[in-house]
């Protein structure tokens, strides 16, 4: 008799994070769900046209041992107002999901949340740990912790088994974003105004937060039913720093010329970049101990991270 595979269904499977999720659990013995907005013609997959309130996930829960919530609603600046939008996927939708998953019998439970919960900045404070108070920033922020709230108790009312990561920037093949705007400067040789920048931050590489995933899909724990991890690669470093990483990724020297730190700050304030402001500018450290102390360990460093995405682009 052929042994049943545990069944997972993993949404944004399409996605930049699902597209390497997706195959790890396939190689460690998962059957793999995916829930997509479109069809693809692709096995194992499942429409989902959108994700709210009222979605209705009856036949993408069938037989499913656990789930992988990556799908959500991102951050756009021209979207601040937005704020029922991101409360109704993030928030709301998430929570449809997660309560559908609970009345399905569904055992394990991973959602995707992000650093941002914490707020955009930790300077001149300890690095952010699962312990600390939420200050999350902006809408997606707020949605975020809207949804790790509503799922905390609801894992005090199921015996569903629930672990929320928070990652860092994530970086990899395919990612959007700020990774993207600093990979292509790079790669188009053009001068950079960070050399003067002396912030801390941590990264993430996609190969990390997949593994994560995997691994705690494989181990979850025995005694609690809510676990939140912030989940990063092993250094932190700083934003030149990073960018002199990346182009040694491509295999060429950064350019990078100073300019006070304070005047840079000003400038993407005039041209409404707050975000980015922060982003490049600020520290964001993280105390990732509770994640390493599961037997978890990053699979790749940040510069193998990097490789594998460069290598991947030019593939």
């Amino acid at each position: 008799m052929i042994e049943r595979k545990p069944v997972v269904l993993v949404t944004g499977a399409s996605g930049f994070v699902g597209r390497h999720v997706v195959p790890i659990l396939a190689r460690e013995g998962w059957s793999v769900r995916r829930a997509v907005r479109t069809a693809d013609g692709l096995d194992g997959e499942v429409v989902i046209p959108s994700i709210g309130p009222d979605t209705v996930w009856h036949t993408a829960l069938a037989d499913v041992d656990a789930v992988v919530h990556l799908a959500a609603r991102v951050h756009h600046k021209r979207e601040e107002h937005a704020a029922e939008l991101y409360r109704m996927i993030n928030s709301t939708g998430t929570l449809k999901l997660a309560r559908s998953a609970a009345q399905a019998g569904v055992r394990q439970f991973i959602f995707v949340s992000t650093v941002l919960v914490h707020g955009r900045s930790n300077a001149g404070r300890a690095p952010f740990s699962e312990e600390d108070t939420l200050t999350p920033h902006g809408v997606y922020g707020i949605s975020k912790a809207e949804a790790e709230a509503g799922l905390k108790a609801l894992a005090s009312e199921t015996e569903m088994k629930i672990s929320t990561i928070r990652p860092p920037l994530v970086y990899g093949a395919g990612a959007k974003g700020n990774f993207a705007l600093l990979t292509r400067a790079v790669s188009l040789g053009l001068p950079l105004p960070l050399a003067d920048i002396h912030n801390q931050r941590a990264f993430v590489a996609v190969q990390n937060l997949a593994s994560f995933i995997a691994y705690r899909l494989a181990h979850p724990d025995p005694d609690s039913n809510f676990e939140t991890f912030l989940v990063a690669d092993k250094e932190q470093i700083s934003t030149p720093e990073f960018i002199s990483r990346l182009a040694k990724a491509y295999g060429t020297r950064p350019k990078l010329f100073g300019v006070p730190p304070g005047l840079l700050r000003s400038f993407l304030s005039i041209m409404g970049r707050q975000e980015t402001s922060d982003s490049l500018l600020g520290s964001l450290e993280l105390d990732i101990s509770k994640a390493i102390g599961t037997g978890w360990r990053p699979q790749v460093s940040l510069d193998e991270g990097l490789r594998l995405a460069l290598a991947a682009q030019d593939a």
